[in-house]
């Protein structure tokens, strides 16, 4: 057991390493792809923590992800150029005076009816905070509430489904506040230390890469200690968990709170090598998609659902792009889930999980040193 340990945490050292030479043999171009890969594959941890050690099927994760970019896209959409020059002192975004009303005053505090929510939004670092907070609250407030009141299984899924509908169509619909189906494009770029993030440089990538090193790594370690344990209880059996004294839903709640927290943490890095926010983030088919990344990856295997996330978007975009396929890509993405479902269904990582077994099962074993009879030392003593 201690062997196959060893080996999980020896592969978990690679990837990182892995990702982390990248930019020795890659362009500023491919840099900035690979960069949203890794975001995507931190979605897929965040997938796997939720459906495959929680057994909580969450068809919502895009409102996370999606209300994390929007947090920090805000404070990154006053920060830019465009909303500098609106002929008012104080940053406005150029969409509220594209819809404001003949005769409004050009500030934030009252172009609009809702345009002060955008006020603490001035400062990056409160963008920052409520990227983490927000995706939080909602996953905490929504988690006491269905798992309290005992729903499980495909009413979870349902839930989480019809929620992400509900806040897309919100904020379509709030166009003078949100720019509705545009999004928030046209942002500044993100700042720490007095050094600003290009997307195309090398220090971003690697924000990224450590980024989601660090969260790999303490999502295995999370999964790993006794309330992971209990976790996983909890998906075997609820009742026989229950019986034994531990509060499901207060497990089930914790960790699908930590699940919305990589996702927001996940939108926010997109936001910054992207440069937009969009309502797309909250269509259903992303968030299906993401389910679709774990499953390929391993929805057992927090590094599985991660490479799974980033080797689906990189032959997605492999195939659309090349001439011939470019209009049969999604069926073939769809043929590769399908055969991963029929053929392997822990996926890649319980691919590999068998041929680790197989390997340490076949290792010839060290043998027991022999004990001589007639050596003294060897007789109990009197």
């Amino acid at each position: 057991m201690m062997s196959k340990r060893r080996i999980d945490w020896a592969i978990y050292a690679a990837f990182i390493v892995l990702i982390m030479l990248v930019p020795l043999i890659m362009d500023s171009f491919w840099l900035n792809r690979l960069a949203k890969y890794l975001v995507f594959g931190m979605l897929g941890i965040a997938v796997a923590l939720s459906w495959g050690y929680a057994g909580i099927l969450n068809l919502g994760q895009g409102l996370f992800f999606g209300a994390g970019a929007y947090m920090l896209a805000m404070s990154l959409k006053l920060a830019s150029s465009t909303s500098l020059q609106q002929g008012s002192d104080k940053p406005v975004p150029d969409f509220m005076l594209w819809n404001a009303e003949p005769g409004a005053k050009t500030e934030l505090c009252c172009i609009n009816k809702a345009s002060f929510l955008w006020l603490p939004f001035q400062s990056q670092w409160f963008g920052v905070a409520m990227g983490l907070i927000l995706p939080v609250a909602i996953a905490f407030v929504l988690g006491s509430i269905v798992f309290r009141k005992r729903i499980a299984g495909v009413f979870v899924s349902i839930i989480t489904l019809a929620l992400v509908l509900l806040v897309r169509l919100v904020m379509i619909d709030a166009q003078p506040v949100t720019n509705g189906f545009n999004g928030l494009t046209d942002l500044g770029w993100f700042k720490l230390g007095g050094f600003e993030f290009d997307p195309y440089v090398v220090p971003t990538y690697y924000l990224i890469a450590v980024s989601l090193g660090v969260v790999l790594i303490a999502a295995r370690l999370m999964v790993e200690t006794r309330a992971g344990v209990i976790l996983q209880a909890i998906r075997d059996d609820q009742n026989r968990a229950r019986y034994l004294g531990f509060d499901v839903p207060a497990y089930q709640t914790f960790f699908f709170a930590v699940s919305a927290l990589i996702a927001g943490f996940a939108g926010m890095l997109y936001v910054i090598v992207s440069e937009f926010a969009s309502p797309t983030f909250m269509d259903l088919s992303f968030s299906i998609t993401m389910v679709v990344w774990a499953a390929v990856g391993g929805r057992a295997s927090i590094l599985g659902a991660c490479i799974g996330a980033i080797l689906i978007n990189m032959i997605s975009a492999t195939v659309s792009e090349t001439e011939g396929f470019a209009e049969a890509w999604k069926a073939i993405i769809g043929l590769i889930f399908v055969l991963v479902v029929l053929y392997m269904p822990r996926g890649i990582a319980g691919l590999a999980h068998d041929l680790i077994d197989r390997f340490i099962t076949r290792r010839p074993s060290t043998p027991a040193p022999a004990v001589r009879v007639n050596d003294p030392s060897s007789q109990p003593a009197e």
